[in-house]
């Protein structure tokens, strides 16, 4: 099982010297990837229920661009994959995205996993002047778009709310045949969706009984539009205990991300002895390793 850091891009982490710390720490101690959190703004006197605390409200939200935090640190790095937990997609261009998403896979060889969401917060969509209304269906249009892009020298989409001519964009992803795109969330329409047209899952805060209802919906969903549900990877988000991620294990899921503690670059050694101790020396992981970090293959 793959093991990831969820919400790389907060605190301490949001900046230059710290985030540089915290990238080179994690991959000497073999952990797959980091996780970063989007939102392009916070509206003040948000009035959207926050849907993964029990309490409706959103905690402190301050963090950089995720692409651009990204692109940073894959230069500082060799080995450990990045991933966004997750772009609001319906608030992209998806053109723009293409290329930028892209332009980083090459550069960082081929190491980025673009996880997209439809959103929660209306108060941001507002903001940004984005229609709330339809996301899902235009977020599905937005994926096939730039998979045409990244696949095709001369691409041509014609969609209900997205439509460009013939045009050549430039690099195209290292993967082949492109980035894989994780649709996340926690709500059958995403299990669905990422039946239908995800290369993974991410169900980011749910509990493992929640995630086995959601799993059947994607593996449904994938058999009905003829693709094979083994094909689709499955991230859950998980508390660093064992019988959670045991009980993951058993239910097919590849890659669990877990929230590091540190806050800062001094707390990141006692964070992974805490968590080698807690979860990687009591979990049965395939062919997990421990380099005086978090282990993973």
């Amino acid at each position: 099982m793959k093991i990831g850091i969820a919400g790389a891009n907060t605190a301490a982490f949001a900046e230059r010297d710290h985030a540089v710390a915290l990238a080179r720490a994690v991959e000497a101690a073999g952990v797959e990837s980091l996780w970063t959190y989007e939102h392009i703004v916070i509206p003040a006197g948000i009035q959207s229920a926050y849907p993964y605390d029990s309490s409706g409200r959103m905690p402190d939200a301050r963090f950089p661009d995720a692409l651009d935090w990204i692109a940073f640190l894959s230069g500082v790095t060799e080995r450990i994959r990045f991933g966004t937990g997750m772009l609001i997609l319906p608030e992209h261009n998806p053109v723009i995205l293409a290329k930028r998403a892209a332009t980083i896979d090459r550069l960082s060889g081929g190491r980025l996993l673009l996880g997209v969401g439809v959103g929660w917060m209306k108060e941001e969509f507002d903001a940004l002047a984005v229609p709330w209304e339809n996301r899902g269906r235009r977020a599905e249009e937005y994926i096939q778009a730039m998979r045409r892009l990244w696949a095709d020298d001369q691409a041509a989409f014609a969609g209900r709310h997205v439509r460009f001519p013939p045009v050549h964009c430039f690099p195209k992803p290292l993967q082949a045949p492109g980035i894989p795109v994780i649709i996340g969330g926690h709500s059958p329409a995403a299990a669905a969706r990422a039946g239908r047209i995800g290369d993974g899952f991410y169900p980011p805060a749910a509990p493992p009984e929640r995630v086995a209802e959601l799993i059947q919906i994607m593996r449904r969903s994938a058999h009905e539009a003829g693709r094979d549900p083994a094909s689709i990877e499955i991230t859950a988000g998980a508390a660093p205990d064992t019988d959670t991620i045991k009980r993951y294990q058993d239910l097919g899921v590849a890659r669990v991300v877990i929230s590091l503690p540190a806050q800062t670059p001094s707390d990141l050694q006692h964070s992974f002895d805490t968590l080698h101790e807690s979860v990687i020396s009591q979990v049965s992981l395939c062919q997990a390793n421990w380099h005086g970090g978090i282990g993973a293959p």
